[in-house]
């Protein structure tokens, strides 16, 4: 059944074929969101696509104001972006981020057509390929050439990159330290993680194990969330790296499209170190914490908002998040409002 559902609903779509418009939402559907909670949805009309932020995956513990769902979608966004590029479409984008009432958060529609240069190649052969790597990094610095284009990418967005210093690095350790334990004292914030981390193997959604990484331990500096609810188990020697390369998304604004605009930022900051060979996790707690999120904010020294914080270095392989199945991420003319 759920076979004869895509062959129903794949119609085409800014003069792609029905199975151009497949590939393109499946690699729009590969952002990565909090918890894998994969938070949109998609409505494919014959000359405009939306994009969706899906409620039911809200996660009202860690992300209250829905901010991070907008970053998920926003880097959804990116994703359908270049997918629409690298099949010859030139996207035009409109934002609509009002998550109260419609859940439409944007609109594309087709620019006419469009050669893809070799940056856009290079990106959209590294959606496949981008996942969180919640693994300990390798002892190799990132060089001063890959940082650049990292803060290039994310001036291509509108956004702003700043590096971690190493003065800086004492003071956000602290402000990880506290967002990791307010969070953790907060018996919603404990269910809702448990929820959706530790999943079983064959699960669609969340973090299972397999792709959790190994549990972090009381000397470890930066990785403090355990995605596998306690089943990762750590190798006698195993440790995290003491100085990954850690870079602050930052944004003029902090209203709704601001947010959907630093996912897609984010994400072509991720997918540009995917490209170069780098591995790439979030480090959320800091920035889901509103006393360390201002406090990180005053660190910076800038008038912007933080919006994301990654670490980012070389890595061996690792496992990548399940995903859900694209016939449940596409809404029916008459469902989308």
């Amino acid at each position: 059944m759920q076979g004869e559902a895509l062959m129903v609903t794949f119609t085409s779509s800014l003069d792609l074929t029905p199975s151009q418009v497949e590939q393109v939402l499946r690699l729009a559907a590969l952002a990565p969101s909090l918890h894998n909670a994969q938070p949109w949805r998609f409505r494919v009309l014959p000359h405009l696509i939306e994009l969706h932020a899906d409620p039911t995956r809200r996660l009202a513990a860690a992300d209250p104001q829905d901010r991070e769902l907008r970053l998920a979608c926003g880097a959804a966004l990116f994703n359908l972006r270049l997918a629409l590029e690298h099949a010859g479409v030139r996207p035009v984008v409109t934002l609509l981020p009002r998550l109260s009432a419609a859940t439409t958060v944007a609109e594309v529609r087709s620019g006419g057509r469009v050669q893809p240069d070799a940056e856009t190649t290079a990106l959209h052969e590294a959606i496949p390929r981008r996942h969180s790597h919640r693994d300990p990094f390798r002892d190799v610095p990132v060089s001063a050439e890959h940082r650049q284009f990292l803060r290039t990418a994310a001036h291509r967005e509108r956004a702003w990159l700043h590096i971690v210093e190493p003065a800086e690095r004492g003071v956000l350790e602290g402000l990880i330290h506290r967002a990791h334990r307010a969070q953790m004292a907060d018996p919603r914030f404990r269910a809702e993680l448990a929820a959706w981390t530790g999943r079983p193997d064959d699960a669609a959604e969340g973090v299972p194990a397999r792709a959790a990484g190994p549990a972090p331990e009381a000397q470890d500096q930066w990785v403090h969330r355990d995605f596998s609810a306690g089943q990762a188990s750590r190798s006698p020697g195993t440790r995290f790296e003491a100085h990954p390369l850690l870079v602050v998304l930052c944004t003029q604004h902090d209203d709704r499209s601001s947010h959907v605009e630093a996912g897609q930022a984010v994400e072509r900051v991720w997918l540009t170190a995917t490209s170069r060979g780098l591995v790439a996790s979030m480090l959320s707690e800091v920035v889901e914490v509103p006393e360390t999120r201002e406090e990180l904010r005053a660190l910076l020294g800038q008038d912007r908002h933080p919006q994301a914080l990654l670490r980012i270095g070389h890595g061996t392989p690792s496992v990548p998040a399940p995903r859900r199945d694209i016939g449940d991420l596409l809404l029916d003319t008459d469902d989308a409002s």
